[in-house]
Protein backbone atom coordinates (compact mmCIF):
# COMPACT_ATOMS: atom_id res chain seq x y z
CA UNK A 1 0.00 0.00 0.00
CA UNK A 2 1.18 3.21 -0.72
CA UNK A 3 1.87 5.81 1.95
CA UNK A 4 2.40 9.16 0.62
CA UNK A 5 4.80 11.43 2.82
CA UNK A 6 3.28 14.62 3.06
CA UNK A 7 6.18 15.91 4.88
CA UNK A 8 8.26 15.91 2.30
CA UNK A 9 6.66 16.80 -0.94
CA UNK A 10 9.21 16.71 -3.53
CA UNK A 11 9.09 14.75 -6.61
CA UNK A 12 12.03 12.61 -5.85
CA UNK A 13 10.65 11.97 -2.15
CA UNK A 14 7.63 10.76 -4.23
CA UNK A 15 9.48 8.80 -6.65
CA UNK A 16 10.93 6.65 -4.02
CA UNK A 17 7.88 5.36 -2.21
CA UNK A 18 7.65 1.62 -3.27
CA UNK A 19 3.95 0.82 -3.76
CA UNK A 20 3.13 -2.53 -2.24
CA UNK A 21 1.37 -5.11 -4.87
CA UNK A 22 -2.08 -6.23 -5.04
CA UNK A 23 -2.95 -9.30 -2.50
CA UNK A 24 -1.50 -12.80 -4.03
CA UNK A 25 -4.16 -14.72 -2.68
CA UNK A 26 -7.22 -14.62 -5.46
CA UNK A 27 -9.36 -16.34 -3.29
CA UNK A 28 -9.72 -13.38 -0.88
CA UNK A 29 -12.25 -12.00 -2.46
CA UNK A 30 -11.02 -8.72 -0.87
CA UNK A 31 -10.08 -5.89 -3.22
CA UNK A 32 -7.04 -3.79 -3.17
CA UNK A 33 -6.44 -0.65 -4.01
CA UNK A 34 -3.25 1.36 -4.33
CA UNK A 35 -1.91 4.33 -6.21
CA UNK A 36 1.16 3.98 -8.30
CA UNK A 37 3.27 7.34 -10.01
CA UNK A 38 4.45 5.82 -13.43
CA UNK A 39 5.81 8.79 -15.64
CA UNK A 40 5.06 11.51 -13.89
CA UNK A 41 1.41 11.00 -13.40
CA UNK A 42 -0.21 9.40 -10.28
CA UNK A 43 -2.90 6.39 -11.41
CA UNK A 44 -5.43 4.33 -9.28
CA UNK A 45 -5.12 0.32 -9.57
CA UNK A 46 -7.74 -2.00 -8.32
CA UNK A 47 -6.72 -5.58 -8.20
CA UNK A 48 -3.40 -5.08 -10.23
CA UNK A 49 -5.00 -3.09 -12.78
CA UNK A 50 -5.21 0.52 -13.94
CA UNK A 51 -8.41 2.25 -13.40
CA UNK A 52 -9.93 5.25 -13.39
CA UNK A 53 -12.68 6.60 -11.76
CA UNK A 54 -15.91 7.33 -14.05
CA UNK A 55 -18.65 7.76 -11.18
CA UNK A 56 -21.13 9.20 -9.13
CA UNK A 57 -22.24 10.36 -5.60
CA UNK A 58 -25.11 8.25 -4.86
CA UNK A 59 -27.09 7.77 -1.90
CA UNK A 60 -30.63 6.58 -2.39
CA UNK A 61 -29.79 6.79 -6.00
CA UNK A 62 -30.61 4.00 -8.75
CA UNK A 63 -27.34 1.93 -8.51
CA UNK A 64 -28.16 -0.70 -11.38
CA UNK A 65 -28.85 2.77 -13.26
CA UNK A 66 -25.40 3.88 -13.02
CA UNK A 67 -24.01 1.09 -14.26
CA UNK A 68 -26.02 0.75 -16.93
CA UNK A 69 -24.75 3.68 -18.04
CA UNK A 70 -21.42 3.14 -18.02
CA UNK A 71 -20.13 4.10 -14.45
CA UNK A 72 -17.79 2.14 -12.73
CA UNK A 73 -17.89 3.52 -9.35
CA UNK A 74 -20.12 5.45 -6.23
CA UNK A 75 -19.50 7.14 -3.66
CA UNK A 76 -21.48 7.80 -0.43
CA UNK A 77 -21.29 10.03 2.42
CA UNK A 78 -21.95 7.59 5.74
CA UNK A 79 -22.01 3.68 5.80
CA UNK A 80 -25.82 3.20 6.83
CA UNK A 81 -27.95 5.57 5.29
CA UNK A 82 -30.92 5.51 7.71
CA UNK A 83 -32.37 3.12 4.84
CA UNK A 84 -30.27 0.55 3.85
CA UNK A 85 -27.15 -0.98 6.03
CA UNK A 86 -23.45 -0.23 4.44
CA UNK A 87 -23.32 -4.20 3.25
CA UNK A 88 -26.72 -3.87 1.51
CA UNK A 89 -25.06 -0.63 -0.54
CA UNK A 90 -22.20 -2.73 -0.76
CA UNK A 91 -23.95 -5.60 -2.06
CA UNK A 92 -26.02 -4.18 -4.65
CA UNK A 93 -22.55 -2.48 -5.39
CA UNK A 94 -21.16 -5.64 -6.15
CA UNK A 95 -24.24 -6.94 -8.29
CA UNK A 96 -23.76 -4.53 -10.75
CA UNK A 97 -20.60 -4.67 -11.29
CA UNK A 98 -19.55 -1.58 -9.49
CA UNK A 99 -17.12 -0.35 -6.52
CA UNK A 100 -17.53 2.15 -4.07
CA UNK A 101 -15.72 5.01 -1.84
CA UNK A 102 -17.43 4.30 1.21
CA UNK A 103 -17.74 7.46 3.57
CA UNK A 104 -17.25 7.57 6.96
CA UNK A 105 -19.57 10.15 9.07
CA UNK A 106 -17.39 12.44 11.03
CA UNK A 107 -18.71 14.88 13.37
CA UNK A 108 -18.35 18.46 12.30
CA UNK A 109 -17.27 22.02 14.18
CA UNK A 110 -20.05 23.75 12.06
CA UNK A 111 -22.69 21.70 13.62
CA UNK A 112 -21.15 22.32 17.03
CA UNK A 113 -18.75 19.55 17.83
CA UNK A 114 -15.67 20.36 19.37
CA UNK A 115 -12.62 19.07 18.74
CA UNK A 116 -10.81 19.90 21.92
CA UNK A 117 -13.11 17.77 23.86
CA UNK A 118 -10.85 14.73 23.95
CA UNK A 119 -13.99 12.61 25.12
CA UNK A 120 -15.97 13.36 22.27
CA UNK A 121 -13.18 13.18 19.74
CA UNK A 122 -12.37 9.17 21.62
CA UNK A 123 -16.35 8.25 21.63
CA UNK A 124 -16.26 9.23 17.77
CA UNK A 125 -13.16 7.11 17.49
CA UNK A 126 -14.98 3.73 18.62
CA UNK A 127 -17.76 4.18 17.12
CA UNK A 128 -15.94 4.55 13.41
CA UNK A 129 -14.03 1.76 14.11
CA UNK A 130 -17.13 -1.02 14.76
CA UNK A 131 -18.00 0.60 11.15
CA UNK A 132 -14.36 0.13 9.18
CA UNK A 133 -14.22 -3.28 11.07
CA UNK A 134 -18.22 -4.57 9.35
CA UNK A 135 -17.04 -3.16 5.86
CA UNK A 136 -13.45 -3.69 5.63
CA UNK A 137 -13.30 -6.90 3.36
CA UNK A 138 -15.91 -6.15 1.40
CA UNK A 139 -15.35 -6.54 -2.64
CA UNK A 140 -16.90 -3.43 -3.84
CA UNK A 141 -14.84 -1.00 -1.14
CA UNK A 142 -12.23 0.64 -2.93
CA UNK A 143 -11.28 4.34 -0.85
CA UNK A 144 -12.18 4.82 2.81
CA UNK A 145 -13.61 8.73 2.52
CA UNK A 146 -13.04 10.13 5.98
CA UNK A 147 -15.45 12.71 6.15
CA UNK A 148 -17.46 15.49 4.16
CA UNK A 149 -16.20 18.83 4.04
CA UNK A 150 -14.74 18.74 7.56
CA UNK A 151 -13.12 22.19 6.42
CA UNK A 152 -16.22 24.35 5.70
CA UNK A 153 -16.62 26.59 8.53
CA UNK A 154 -14.25 25.23 10.63
CA UNK A 155 -12.02 26.97 12.21
CA UNK A 156 -9.76 24.32 14.75
CA UNK A 157 -7.31 22.19 12.87
CA UNK A 158 -7.25 19.47 15.61
CA UNK A 159 -9.93 17.81 13.27
CA UNK A 160 -7.64 16.72 10.62
CA UNK A 161 -5.47 15.48 13.91
CA UNK A 162 -9.06 12.93 13.84
CA UNK A 163 -8.88 12.31 10.81
CA UNK A 164 -5.60 11.32 10.54
CA UNK A 165 -6.48 8.78 13.71
CA UNK A 166 -9.19 7.15 11.76
CA UNK A 167 -6.97 6.75 8.54
CA UNK A 168 -3.82 5.18 10.54
CA UNK A 169 -6.21 2.81 11.97
CA UNK A 170 -7.81 1.90 8.88
CA UNK A 171 -4.18 1.07 7.72
CA UNK A 172 -4.04 -0.93 10.78
CA UNK A 173 -6.66 -3.48 10.30
CA UNK A 174 -7.53 -2.70 6.45
CA UNK A 175 -3.81 -2.43 4.25
CA UNK A 176 -5.89 -3.21 1.22
CA UNK A 177 -7.99 0.05 0.94
CA UNK A 178 -7.01 3.81 0.44
CA UNK A 179 -7.77 6.37 2.50
CA UNK A 180 -9.14 10.05 1.66
CA UNK A 181 -10.92 12.99 2.96
CA UNK A 182 -12.90 15.35 0.72
CA UNK A 183 -12.68 19.03 0.78
CA UNK A 184 -14.48 22.05 0.53
CA UNK A 185 -12.88 23.53 -2.18
CA UNK A 186 -8.71 23.90 -1.20
CA UNK A 187 -6.79 26.25 -0.59
CA UNK A 188 -2.92 26.72 0.78
CA UNK A 189 -3.89 27.38 3.92
CA UNK A 190 -6.03 24.07 4.27
CA UNK A 191 -3.41 22.39 2.59
CA UNK A 192 -0.75 23.32 4.68
CA UNK A 193 -2.89 22.31 8.05
CA UNK A 194 -3.19 18.94 6.11
CA UNK A 195 0.44 18.31 5.53
CA UNK A 196 1.14 18.89 9.40
CA UNK A 197 -1.50 17.19 10.54
CA UNK A 198 -2.96 14.49 8.54
CA UNK A 199 -0.06 13.13 6.80
CA UNK A 200 -1.22 9.43 6.82
CA UNK A 201 -4.24 9.81 4.37
CA UNK A 202 -3.25 8.35 0.84
CA UNK A 203 -5.37 11.20 -1.72
CA UNK A 204 -7.33 14.17 -1.21
CA UNK A 205 -10.40 14.56 -2.39
CA UNK A 206 -11.66 17.81 -4.09
CA UNK A 207 -14.90 18.81 -4.07
CA UNK A 208 -15.88 22.40 -6.40
CA UNK A 209 -19.26 23.30 -8.38
CA UNK A 210 -19.18 26.39 -11.33
CA UNK A 211 -15.67 26.98 -10.20
CA UNK A 212 -14.56 24.03 -11.19
CA UNK A 213 -13.07 25.43 -13.85
CA UNK A 214 -10.31 26.77 -12.20
CA UNK A 215 -9.28 23.77 -10.39
CA UNK A 216 -6.23 22.89 -12.23
CA UNK A 217 -5.12 26.40 -10.70
CA UNK A 218 -6.63 26.26 -7.50
CA UNK A 219 -4.30 23.02 -6.96
CA UNK A 220 -1.68 24.68 -7.84
CA UNK A 221 -2.00 27.51 -5.78
CA UNK A 222 -2.29 25.61 -2.57
CA UNK A 223 1.18 23.56 -3.17
CA UNK A 224 -0.78 20.28 -3.07
CA UNK A 225 1.23 18.14 -5.30
CA UNK A 226 -0.31 14.70 -4.72
CA UNK A 227 -3.46 12.80 -6.47
CA UNK A 228 -6.69 13.79 -5.59
CA UNK A 229 -10.17 13.09 -6.92
CA UNK A 230 -13.09 14.72 -7.32
CA UNK A 231 -15.97 13.84 -5.32
CA UNK A 232 -18.29 16.43 -5.66
CA UNK A 233 -18.88 17.96 -9.07
CA UNK A 234 -21.99 19.67 -11.30
CA UNK A 235 -24.38 22.10 -11.28
CA UNK A 236 -23.71 25.58 -10.38
CA UNK A 237 -23.65 26.20 -7.04
CA UNK A 238 -27.05 28.33 -5.43
CA UNK A 239 -24.22 31.05 -3.88
CA UNK A 240 -22.46 31.01 -7.47
CA UNK A 241 -25.37 32.30 -9.52
CA UNK A 242 -26.92 35.86 -9.68
CA UNK A 243 -29.84 36.53 -7.83
CA UNK A 244 -33.37 38.58 -7.97
CA UNK A 245 -33.55 41.88 -6.56
CA UNK A 246 -35.12 39.62 -3.45
CA UNK A 247 -31.93 37.47 -3.26
CA UNK A 248 -33.70 34.69 -4.81
CA UNK A 249 -30.50 32.54 -6.36
CA UNK A 250 -31.91 31.96 -10.28
CA UNK A 251 -31.30 28.36 -11.50
CA UNK A 252 -29.97 27.28 -14.48
CA UNK A 253 -32.79 24.71 -16.30
CA UNK A 254 -31.79 21.33 -17.21
CA UNK A 255 -30.23 21.91 -20.70
CA UNK A 256 -28.21 24.78 -19.52
CA UNK A 257 -27.20 22.16 -16.47
CA UNK A 258 -26.38 19.24 -19.03
CA UNK A 259 -24.23 21.57 -20.96
CA UNK A 260 -22.15 22.79 -18.13
CA UNK A 261 -21.60 19.34 -17.11
CA UNK A 262 -19.97 18.59 -20.08
CA UNK A 263 -17.92 21.64 -20.09
CA UNK A 264 -16.74 21.30 -16.46
CA UNK A 265 -15.77 17.35 -17.11
CA UNK A 266 -13.88 18.18 -20.12
CA UNK A 267 -12.03 20.90 -18.53
CA UNK A 268 -11.43 20.24 -15.43
CA UNK A 269 -11.19 16.35 -14.98
CA UNK A 270 -10.07 15.33 -17.87
CA UNK A 271 -7.10 17.45 -18.68
CA UNK A 272 -5.42 16.78 -15.58
CA UNK A 273 -4.47 13.13 -15.21
CA UNK A 274 -1.21 13.88 -13.40
CA UNK A 275 -2.72 14.26 -10.75
CA UNK A 276 -6.59 13.54 -11.04
CA UNK A 277 -7.23 10.05 -10.59
CA UNK A 278 -11.14 10.54 -11.43
CA UNK A 279 -14.07 11.79 -10.17
CA UNK A 280 -17.96 11.41 -9.16
CA UNK A 281 -20.46 13.70 -10.29
CA UNK A 282 -23.33 15.33 -8.23
CA UNK A 283 -26.10 13.98 -7.36
CA UNK A 284 -26.76 10.48 -8.84
CA UNK A 285 -30.44 11.06 -7.48
CA UNK A 286 -32.85 13.82 -6.60
CA UNK A 287 -32.78 16.15 -3.16
CA UNK A 288 -34.10 19.55 -1.86
CA UNK A 289 -31.82 22.22 -2.21
CA UNK A 290 -33.04 25.32 -2.22
CA UNK A 291 -34.64 23.85 -5.04
CA UNK A 292 -36.38 20.07 -6.07
CA UNK A 293 -34.22 20.14 -8.90
CA UNK A 294 -30.98 22.02 -8.19
CA UNK A 295 -28.60 19.31 -7.91
CA UNK A 296 -30.00 16.02 -8.55
CA UNK A 297 -29.57 14.22 -11.67
CA UNK A 298 -32.96 12.90 -11.44
CA UNK A 299 -36.10 13.60 -10.66
CA UNK A 300 -38.41 12.97 -8.18
CA UNK A 301 -39.84 10.12 -9.32
CA UNK A 302 -37.21 8.84 -10.84
CA UNK A 303 -37.47 10.30 -14.37
CA UNK A 304 -33.17 10.77 -15.90
CA UNK A 305 -32.62 14.70 -17.08
CA UNK A 306 -30.26 15.44 -20.01
CA UNK A 307 -26.99 15.43 -17.22
CA UNK A 308 -27.70 11.73 -17.15
CA UNK A 309 -27.72 11.94 -21.01
CA UNK A 310 -24.25 13.63 -20.63
CA UNK A 311 -22.45 11.46 -18.33
CA UNK A 312 -24.15 8.53 -20.71
CA UNK A 313 -21.84 10.39 -23.18
CA UNK A 314 -18.48 11.04 -21.32
CA UNK A 315 -18.32 7.81 -19.71
CA UNK A 316 -19.51 5.86 -23.16
CA UNK A 317 -18.18 7.89 -26.25
CA UNK A 318 -21.86 7.66 -27.36
CA UNK A 319 -25.12 9.22 -26.26
CA UNK A 320 -27.51 6.92 -25.25
CA UNK A 321 -30.23 5.49 -27.24
CA UNK A 322 -33.01 7.52 -26.50
CA UNK A 323 -32.29 11.68 -24.86
CA UNK A 324 -34.14 13.32 -22.71
CA UNK A 325 -36.20 16.58 -23.53
CA UNK A 326 -34.16 20.19 -24.72
CA UNK A 327 -35.40 23.48 -23.11
CA UNK A 328 -34.82 26.33 -25.19
CA UNK A 329 -36.33 28.89 -23.05
CA UNK A 330 -38.98 29.69 -20.12
CA UNK A 331 -41.16 32.98 -19.71
CA UNK A 332 -43.17 34.50 -17.28
CA UNK A 333 -45.42 37.16 -18.47
CA UNK A 334 -42.99 37.65 -21.05
CA UNK A 335 -39.78 37.79 -19.10
CA UNK A 336 -36.89 35.89 -18.26
CA UNK A 337 -35.91 34.68 -14.96
CA UNK A 338 -33.38 37.36 -14.83
CA UNK A 339 -35.62 40.18 -14.88
CA UNK A 340 -36.58 40.10 -11.42
CA UNK A 341 -40.29 39.69 -12.00
CA UNK A 342 -42.90 41.31 -9.70
CA UNK A 343 -46.62 40.50 -9.88
CA UNK A 344 -49.70 41.88 -8.40
CA UNK A 345 -51.49 39.92 -5.90
CA UNK A 346 -54.95 38.10 -7.58
CA UNK A 347 -53.88 39.25 -10.66
CA UNK A 348 -53.44 36.83 -13.83
CA UNK A 349 -50.34 36.07 -16.47
CA UNK A 350 -49.23 33.78 -18.94
CA UNK A 351 -46.24 31.78 -18.57
CA UNK A 352 -44.40 29.44 -21.40
CA UNK A 353 -41.94 27.24 -21.99
CA UNK A 354 -40.20 26.34 -25.37
CA UNK A 355 -39.01 22.89 -26.01
CA UNK A 356 -38.47 20.05 -28.11
CA UNK A 357 -37.17 16.77 -28.21
CA UNK A 358 -34.46 14.96 -29.62
CA UNK A 359 -35.51 11.73 -30.62
CA UNK A 360 -39.39 13.12 -31.71
CA UNK A 361 -41.38 11.76 -28.65
CA UNK A 362 -44.59 13.70 -27.71
CA UNK A 363 -43.83 15.83 -25.00
CA UNK A 364 -46.02 16.65 -22.08
CA UNK A 365 -46.11 19.41 -19.86
CA UNK A 366 -46.47 20.08 -16.07
CA UNK A 367 -46.40 23.17 -13.77
CA UNK A 368 -46.53 24.16 -10.16
CA UNK A 369 -46.08 27.07 -8.41
CA UNK A 370 -44.44 26.92 -4.86
CA UNK A 371 -43.40 29.54 -2.19
CA UNK A 372 -39.70 30.59 -2.15
CA UNK A 373 -38.00 27.86 0.01
CA UNK A 374 -37.11 29.56 3.81
CA UNK A 375 -35.44 25.71 5.36
CA UNK A 376 -32.52 26.57 4.00
CA UNK A 377 -29.25 24.48 5.00
CA UNK A 378 -25.89 24.77 4.71
CA UNK A 379 -23.26 22.17 3.05
CA UNK A 380 -25.72 20.51 1.80
CA UNK A 381 -27.97 19.88 4.80
CA UNK A 382 -31.58 18.71 4.46
CA UNK A 383 -34.27 20.95 3.91
CA UNK A 384 -38.10 20.33 3.31
CA UNK A 385 -39.68 20.65 0.43
CA UNK A 386 -42.63 23.77 0.07
CA UNK A 387 -45.52 22.87 -0.97
CA UNK A 388 -46.81 23.17 -4.06
CA UNK A 389 -50.04 25.83 -4.16
CA UNK A 390 -53.27 24.26 -5.82
CA UNK A 391 -55.81 26.19 -7.70
CA UNK A 392 -53.64 28.99 -9.35
CA UNK A 393 -52.98 27.20 -12.72
CA UNK A 394 -55.65 27.07 -15.26
CA UNK A 395 -55.74 24.57 -17.62
CA UNK A 396 -52.24 22.87 -16.86
CA UNK A 397 -50.22 20.60 -19.67
CA UNK A 398 -49.75 22.92 -21.95
CA UNK A 399 -46.65 24.49 -23.05
CA UNK A 400 -48.34 27.79 -22.34
CA UNK A 401 -50.37 28.84 -19.45
CA UNK A 402 -52.23 31.62 -17.81
CA UNK A 403 -52.13 31.57 -13.44
CA UNK A 404 -53.52 33.29 -10.83
CA UNK A 405 -50.84 34.73 -8.86
CA UNK A 406 -51.21 34.51 -5.02
CA UNK A 407 -52.95 36.27 -3.04
CA UNK A 408 -50.49 36.56 0.41
CA UNK A 409 -47.12 38.96 -0.71
CA UNK A 410 -43.97 37.23 -0.67
CA UNK A 411 -41.73 35.05 -3.00
CA UNK A 412 -42.46 32.45 -5.03
CA UNK A 413 -41.69 30.17 -8.30
CA UNK A 414 -43.11 28.99 -10.69
CA UNK A 415 -41.67 25.49 -12.01
CA UNK A 416 -42.57 23.31 -15.14
CA UNK A 417 -41.78 20.07 -16.17
CA UNK A 418 -41.25 18.54 -19.82
CA UNK A 419 -41.29 14.69 -20.23
CA UNK A 420 -41.30 12.66 -23.27
CA UNK A 421 -43.43 9.40 -21.93
CA UNK A 422 -39.68 7.09 -21.88
CA UNK A 423 -38.33 8.03 -18.04
CA UNK A 424 -37.09 11.50 -19.14
CA UNK A 425 -37.55 14.93 -18.21
CA UNK A 426 -36.47 18.75 -18.63
CA UNK A 427 -37.60 21.35 -15.81
CA UNK A 428 -37.17 25.03 -15.59
CA UNK A 429 -38.02 27.47 -12.70
CA UNK A 430 -38.46 31.33 -12.40
CA UNK A 431 -39.02 33.06 -9.22
CA UNK A 432 -40.85 35.86 -9.07
CA UNK A 433 -42.38 38.10 -6.12
CA UNK A 434 -45.85 38.43 -5.33
CA UNK A 435 -46.89 42.58 -4.24
CA UNK A 436 -49.88 42.85 -2.09
CA UNK A 437 -52.78 45.18 -3.78
CA UNK A 438 -53.20 48.14 -2.18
Amino acid sequence: MIRLSFLLFTLAALQACTPSQPSEDPTSGITTTEIRQTDGNYQLFVNGEPFFIEGAGLEFGNIEALAKHGGNSFRTWRTDNGQSSGKEVLDRAQASGLYVTMGIEVARERHGFDYNDEAAVKEQFERIKTEILAYKDHPALIIWAIGNELNLRSTNPKVWDAVNQISEYIHEVDPNHLTTSTLAGIDKELIDHIKERATDLDLLSIQMYGDIVNLKQKVTESGWTGPYMVTEWGATGHWEVPTTAWDAPLENNSTQKANFYQERYQTAILPNLDQCVGSYVFLWGQKQERTPTWYGMFMPDGEETASVDVMHYLWNDTWPDNRSPQLDSFLLNGQVASSSIYLDAGATYPSQVFASDPDGDPITYHYEIKPESTDLGDGGDHESVPQSLEGLITENGKAAITFTAPEVEGAYRILVTVADGQNHMGHANIPFYVKAMK
